[in-house]
This record gives C-alpha cells, structure tokens and sequence, in this order.
C-alpha cells in the first residue's frame, strides 16, 4: 500500500487547536507549556502525528471504534459515492443503505427484527429508555417505568445516560440525575463482594433479584448491561452468570437491553458480544464499530415484539414513538456500515479476532507470571484487560498514577494503548487493549513486548 503522509510542517493547525479546540477527556492546563497531539495520517494498524511519528494502535482510534483499521479506500468510496447520490433526508423516510443495512444487519442477529437509526451510543441507549418508558405508560398503566443498570458499566455521555452508569466519577458533578434508574451490583469475580465463594456466578446474577424484590417487580420495566463491562475496567462475566440472569428478567417480565457499543460488530469474535452468552435480548444498541469511524451511525434494534407495542392503536396520536433523531436521516452512515460488514465477512476478521484474541491473552498471562503487578487478565476476543495491583495478596490497586505512566511510556515508545480513565475512585487500574480486527501476530507480539518494557521501567 502506498503512503502520502502530509507534510509535517503544521505549526498553524498547532497554534490553532491550542487557541480553539476542546479536547475530549483532557487537562487542558498542560497544554500552556507542550503542544496538544495532533494525528494527522492512518493506514491498517498504524496513525502518525503532526511530528511524523508512527504509533501502532492498539486502541482502535482511542475508544474501541476503527474495528477494520485505518485507509479503507472501499469504504471512503462507498461514502462518496452515496453523498453525491443522496447525502440526507430525515429518517421518517427511507434511503437505500438504510434499508439494505438494516436487512444485513438482521441477518447475523437471530431473533432481532427492527433497526432505529441515530448517531452515537449515548443516543440509542436514550431511544431504549424512551421506549421502556413508553411501553410502561401505555401498557402498564405507569407502572414497570424503573431501569436497572450495572455497577461499573457505562451506557454513555448525557445526563439520563450517566443517571444509568455504574461509574460514579463520569457522572460526578453532573447532576441531579433522572430519576427512575436503579443499581443492580457488578459481576468481577476478581473483585468478589461475598468473599471466597464457589458459586460467585449465582451469588452476582441473584443479587439482581434481590434488588428487583427490595424495589417491586411490578415497577421494574428493563435492565440494562453491556455484555462484557468496558470502561468499567473489561470484566468479562463468569459462566453460568448470564443464564440466571435471563431466567430472573423472565420471571418477572424484565426486558433485556444489551449495550453493545464497545463489544458490537466483531470485537469479541462473534458479531456481538452478547452472542457469546446464549442471550436473548429485547434491544440491542451498538455505535463505535459499526461503521469504525469512518461514518457517525449508531443503531437501536428491537423485537418484533416490542416494536408491535408501538402500533397498538393507530387512531391514537400519542401510541407510536415519537421521536426523531437528526442525523438518524443521514446515509453515509449505513452505506459505510455496509461496506464495514462487507469487510469483515470477506476478510475473515471474526476467526482472525479470535485466534489473535487468543494470542493476546496467552501473552499477557505470560506477562502476569513475569510481572507482579499484574494482578488479573480478561477479556474475549480483541478487547481485554490487565488490572495492576499493589500486592497480588491484598489485591491492592495501584496508584492510577503509575497505570497512566505505562500508558505514556508505551506511547514513547510508538505503542498506543488505554486505561481506565475516570470511572471510578481508587479503580482507575486497568490496562485496555483493542486493537483492529485486522491484527497480525507481530502486531499483538509488539503490543505485549512493549507493555513488558513499560511495566519494567515503571515498577523498576
């Protein structure tokens, strides 16, 4: 493949950004005396900045997002092609890619049936909480209005999104809240609440129950969990867990809502995360990998069954959902979410995400036998974890200082990798990895021998 790089010279762009842009997730204050990064140019697995420097990245464009890499030609073309064909028209019509993604869509998700179109995660979790709160006003007489949602999950960015994440410094100095969101307690066995117990998969999925029993059945309506936790530290759950959470939702008309932005469209090996588990969902919402970045889509896919409940009586004008979403209308979304799909199934990255996934996690136990500090590994597929402790004994985090300094020492040395940042006081310890789909041995073998190097100097 050829590549351009731009010329390096962009001390205007420099000046710029430190004069007008707002970074997401940043201390600005630094940026008083060192200039903000700029990345300028992608292809495959590697970004380079505004200094020329190359990284390969092994976070997907920072959140778990460019799932096929960078310089996709086809998908850029595809774009292209459907801008200059029809670049909008609001979604209470149809468009062509609209259409023939939502079918593809449908295809690799037995059980699902209705596509809803918006433009971030935060958005798609909205519409379910929309709907579930509708459903409870006209099918239940109010009640059933209550959501459940996860510690330390997260399920996006706005007030209502955060009044429904388990990771309280997100939400911190944002409220009040919207009231109606319950916490159901985490499933990190590493982290167990009971103590040393053989049956922690029971123990956590019952503390559902018990939750559900303190607050009424007859006012809980959804619960709402990512399939394997992210940002909350890359907790995958353990066996047995999800099928005893399912028969409790069941057994009290509990709908089941999936957030499959992170582990959605092929970053655990099968198309979604929750597809791993046996789960049958009533909405699945999922964003980043839906179009990896090349378009800005994010899809709310419901049941027949729950999207009948909006047409129950079409002489009312309150029964349907009545809701829009601007960008919901524009198609480059689904016309790159198409030729994403494409890519994947073409490629073989499913297999590819698994036997690299599996590689992953073979070095990093490597690497937890060499380094102490490491005190759990997890994660499926391309998407897992490294939690860092103090003492293996007492399980102690370290201090998120040290975690933040791997983190930086990997990016000195062309590796860019994550940690949990901001979620939650003293567990801000975990390391994240997900890199592209499109992962090589040597790509993975790099990543975990510059970890290697990171953790020797850190914690020399």
């Amino acid at each position: 493949m050829n590549l351009t790089l731009q010329p390096n010279d962009i001390s205007e762009v420099v000046e710029a950004d430190r004069a007008h842009l707002w970074h997401h997730l940043i201390q600005h204050r630094q940026f008083e005396t060192i200039d903000p990064r700029i990345m300028v140019e992608g292809r495959g697995m590697h970004v380079w900045d505004a200094t020329g420097k190359r990284y390969l990245d092994a976070v997907s464009g920072g959140v778990w997002t460019v799932n096929v890499g960078y310089g996709r030609e086809s998908i850029a073309d595809a774009v292209r092609d459907q801008l200059v064909r029809l670049n909008y028209f609001a979604n209470s019509a149809g468009s062509i890619p609209g259409s023939q993604f939502a079918e593809k869509l449908i295809e690799v998700m037995p059980g699902m049936s209705r596509v809803y179109y918006s433009n971030s995660g935060s958005e798609a979790n909205e519409k379910v909480f929309k709907m579930v709160r509708q459903i409870s006003h006209r099918h239940h007489g109010g009640r059933k209005s209550k959501i459940l949602y996860r510690e330390r999950d997260y399920h996006g960015t706005t007030i209502t999104t955060l009044s429904a994440g388990g990771q309280p410094q997100r939400a911190a100095h944002y409220g009040p809240y919207t009231p109606g969101f319950v916490e159901v307690p985490h499933c990190l066995e590493y982290r167990s609440q009971y103590g040393e117990i053989d049956n922690y998969e029971e123990k956590a999925a019952d503390a559902i129950e018990e939750v559900i029993l303190r607050e009424g059945p007859d006012t809980i309506g959804a619960i709402c969990l990512e399939p394997i936790t992210a940002g909350g530290g890359v907790i995958t759950p353990p066996e047995g867990y999800w099928e005893r959470v399912q028969e409790i939702c069941a057994k009290y008309d509990i709908l089941i809502h999936i957030d499959e932005v992170v582990c959605g469209v092929g970053r655990t090996g099968e198309w979604f995360g929750y597809q791993h588990y046996g789960i049958k969902p009533d909405f699945v919402t999922m964003a980043k990998g839906v179009a990896s970045g090349y378009a800005a889509i994010s899809c709310t896919v419901t049941t027949e069954a729950v999207f009948e409940m909006f047409k129950d009586d079409a002489a009312d004008p309150m029964s349907y959902f009545r809701d829009i979403s601007t960008f919901g209308g524009c198609t480059a979304g689904p016309a790159a979410a198409l030729e994403n799909m494409r890519i994947i199934r073409d490629e073989d990255l499913l297999a590819n995400t698994t036997a690299m996934g599996d590689r992953l996690l073979h070095n990093l136990h490597e690497l937890q036998e060499k380094h102490p500090v490491i005190g759990d590994v997890r994660g499926k597929g391309l998407f897992c974890g490294a939690e860092l402790v103090s003492d293996r004994g007492s399980k102690e985090p370290v201090d998120e200082k040290l975690v933040q300094a791997v983190v930086a020492n990997c990016m000195e040395q062309g590796v860019i990798i994550g940690a949990t940042n901001r979620s939650l006081p003293g567990f801000n310890n975990t390391l994240c990895l997900s890199p592209a789909l499109i992962a090589t041995n040597d790509d993975i073998d790099r990543i975990t021998e510059t970890i290697d190097s990171a953790l020797g100097q850190v914690f020399a």
